[in-house]
């Protein structure tokens, strides 16, 4: 499942039209006031019940008592009284002021001085703006009637069909229908709260385009996004800039995340990080997504997977990862395709895998090799028993073959049908070998001399290890077996058949995972059918 890119096309076709509509709109005000002189009409007076001058009180203006109605071009203004300054072209309103403009755009107020000749009203006390089913509140309010432009600066709400929003500064648009908030936003929706520094809003389309710091509350999770659009109808969302969707103990990160908040669906597109607090693991990739509500996630391109609930963190990198959430205690984690992954104490390549926490075990398919300090392990399938992040024991099936480091031309070996290996710590405490068992060994003096190659044959096989070195040997049913001396041996005896030494391929550190190496021609050990699915 995705988001479409027509999901993404249309979000930032959303941001880029408010945004040229803003700045139209700012350059509409810059116009109006500073470049073209807008042509000047006079206020006139309609009615009033009383009019009266007394130049010992106001030696400019008539005072105007009663119903008293006023007239600029379109608009109106009615009051309870006023102070008409007719040279000036101004007037001062109080008590019950109501401006109209046409039959969509109602202003109240207690107090209102307007300017004709720039056409700018400025309302205080208990000031309402309706426009439509968009109304704002606020005690100080200039009206720019050249651009169409409402303004706050001192604390303010707007309020429509669906949203909420205050703020310290304010100002919307009756025209355009766009709103524009600053210093301490707070838009309230009926399923989260948005908390922004600066933060755009379309009225008619009910889009928030997110501008600044911002944070989004809601009961299934928190959003913190710094720049983006969030579109409250379809509780949809574009989150640009290195966002987070945190759900309960799930961050998702990531440069871009396309969210659907009503399916729970996160897609990422840029360093896609999901990260699991509690379980104390983390998904990566330049692209994934999430589902918070049937817990799957997916990552691929450089897709890398930590697992860091130990002292020792666990990283395995592969061409695509996928985690599956089964309960609150289980999860199911695949990997497809070049895996490879570190820890100090096991490294490993293969070409699936798959980790199900539930029975500890995780499974290594194709070609698979497994590494512990001196020790390397291949073979068909390789199952390792985990307990408690450690490895209990490594299950090789059908085809088995461990080598053990000696130096760089001496390497002790065990082959055979099937191969367990148990550790102690961090390191191989005993091999079984059941089946066609085989091995090669080269005795070591207690001055580290060799003594030669021991070489055996037989049903079953035992071996103890301690500190890296052979401890005990048990052979079973009819072992035979044969020491050849150092000096004796020739080339081809050194060796069984299948072995390989793969040190070249083995992930060396944590970044070494993403390296692609391919095993040269000649090591080809058997291919197993089987497949993660």
């Amino acid at each position: 499942m995705k988001l479409s890119n027509r999901f993404i096309l249309i979000g930032i076709f959303s941001i880029l039209s408010f945004v040229s509509g803003l700045s139209q709109t700012k350059d509409s005000i810059a116009v109006s006031q500073d470049s073209v002189p807008q042509k000047i009409t006079k206020v006139f007076l309609e009615h009033a019940n009383i009019l009266s001058y007394d130049k010992d009180i106001n030696v400019d203006a008539q005072v105007l008592v009663g119903d008293v109605c006023f007239r600029h071009d379109s608009s109106y203004m009615y009051c309870d009284s006023a102070y008409f300054y007719e040279q000036t072209n101004s007037l001062e309103a109080f008590s019950n002021v109501r401006m109209e403009q046409g039959d969509t755009l109602f202003v109240y107020g207690n107090y209102l001085f307007y300017n004709g000749n720039t056409q700018i009203a400025y309302l205080r006390e208990n000031v309402r703006m309706e426009n439509g089913q968009v109304t704002l509140f606020t005690d100080s309010l200039n009206y720019e009637r050249i651009p169409d432009i409402g303004y706050y600066f001192e604390g303010g709400m707007i309020v429509d069909s669906l949203n909420q929003l205050s703020s310290f500064y304010g100002q919307y648009s009756p025209a355009t229908k766009l709103a524009v908030f600053n210093d301490s936003v707070r838009l309230e929706n009926p399923q989260f709260t948005l908390y922004s520094d600066t933060l755009h809003y379309d009225t008619e389309t009910k889009i928030a385009t997110i501008l600044g710091p911002s944070v989004i509350v809601s009961d299934s999770g928190t959003i913190y996004s710094s720049r983006g659009w969030y579109d409250t109808m379809s509780n949809t969302s574009l989150l640009l800039d290195r966002s987070q969707v945190v759900s309960g103990d799930r961050i998702l990160t990531g440069d871009s995340i396309a969210y659907d908040k009503e399916s729970g669906f996160g897609e990422v597109f840029g360093n896609m990080s999901l990260q699991d607090t509690v379980k104390k693991i983390t998904l990566e990739g330049q692209y994934g997504y999430y589902n918070e509500k049937t817990e799957f996630a997916f990552a691929t391109d450089s897709a890398r997977f930590l697992e860091y609930s130990q002292a020792d963190t666990l990283y395995l990198h592969a061409d695509t990862l996928k985690m599956q959430t089964i309960d609150s205690l289980y999860r199911d984690i695949k990997a497809y395709y070049g895996v490879r992954f570190y820890r100090t104490d096991m490294q490993g390549v293969c070409d699936s895998m798959q980790f199900n926490t539930r029975d500890s075990i995780l499974y290594m398919y194709t070609e698979p090799i497994l590494w512990n300090e001196q020790y390397q392990i291949y073979g068909d399938t390789i199952l390792v028993y985990m307990n408690d992040s450690t490895i209990d024991h490594a299950h090789v099936k059908e085809f088995a073959f461990a080598v053990q480091y000696v130096d760089t031309s001496y390497y002790n070996q065990l082959k055979g049908n099937d191969l367990k290996a148990y550790f102690e710590g961090q390191a191989v405490r005993q091999i079984d070998v059941a089946g066609n068992a085989e091995s090669i060994f080269y005795p070591l003096e207690n001055d580290g001399a060799m003594v030669g190659m021991n070489e055996t044959k037989s049903g079953f096989l035992t071996i103890w290890v301690k500190d890296n070195k052979l401890e005990k040997l048990k052979i079973w049913p009819t072992p035979q077996g044969t020491l050849t001396p150092i000096p004796d041996l020739k080339p081809e005896q050194k060796t069984l058949k299948d072995f390989y030494w793969f040190d070249y391929i083995r992930p060396k550190n944590k970044d070494d995972i993403y390296q692609v190496v391919k095993r040269k021609v000649k090591d080809a050990p058997r291919r197993s059918n089987k497949f993660v699915h």
